[in-house]
């Protein structure tokens, strides 16, 4: 990552992981976009705009939704250094032979379609600067077929092969594409849904976000199409 006010945008932006990786690039002195399907959200999440940040709400999902939020981006800060693709969704619950199409279609549009319309909307951009970084967000999941979750271990699994196709496209480009797979993450949804489990062994935010700032930093440049699994402490 530039050292010269990068500008970085993050989508899933007022979700926990958004903004435990918005303050760690906040942090580091970036302009931040960030990307929520609510404005509301966003301002709950972070207050208000400043200079340094823009607020882009927009549903993932609709490609023209998706340009409108990049277009702001470029005209308020000129460029997009890094995109860190955390919006996702989980299901689980059914055996494949018994998912439901919705939930099929609720867990591809989710974990891959937004992956999808962001990277056709940012990485022009990126050639055109002739640089760029894109961290999207996997899961552990996605390594292995689990029983009652194959729709969601199907998507996130896309997201892999996805992102190890665009590291051989793109390398050349100067445009670094990788990919985290977190397993259960420190949240409060989390520990509210499984009580009986011991959260001590999960990754927190902020140890994601770790991992984000890396990827996207000098220290990174020898790295594509890297799948790097985050499973807190043993």
């Amino acid at each position: 990552m530039s050292s010269a006010a990068p500008t970085v945008v993050v989508t899933g932006a007022s979700g926990n992981l958004g903004r435990a990786v918005a303050d760690a690039f906040a942090g580091r002195g970036a302009n931040l976009v960030l990307i929520a399907s609510r404005r509301e959200s966003l301002a709950s999440a972070f207050g208000g705009e400043d200079a340094t940040r823009l607020f882009a709400p927009a549903d993932l999902r609709e490609q023209g939704q998706v340009d409108t939020a990049v277009r702001a981006a470029v005209a308020r800060f000129g460029r997009i250094d890094v995109l860190c693709n955390l919006a996702g969704g989980f299901r689980m619950g059914t055996a494949v032979h018994e998912t439901p199409d919705a939930d099929w279609d609720f867990l591809i549009d989710i974990n891959v379609r937004t992956v999808l319309n962001m990277v056709r909307a940012v990485v022009p951009h990126m050639l055109a600067a002739g640089a760029g970084r894109i961290i999207n967000v996997g899961a552990h999941a996605a390594l292995k077929g689990v029983a009652r979750m194959g729709a969601y271990c199907a998507a996130k699994s896309a997201v892999i092969r996805i992102t190890e196709a665009m590291a051989a496209e793109l390398r050349d480009k100067n445009i670094n594409v990788n990919c985290v797979l977190p397993t259960i993450i420190d949240t409060p949804e989390n520990r509210a849904a499984m009580t009986g489990a011991d959260p001590a062994r999960w990754v927190t935010p902020g140890d994601l976000a770790n991992v984000f700032l890396f990827l996207a930093s000098d220290q990174a440049r020898a790295i594509h199409g890297a799948a790097i699994s985050v499973s807190g402490l043993s």
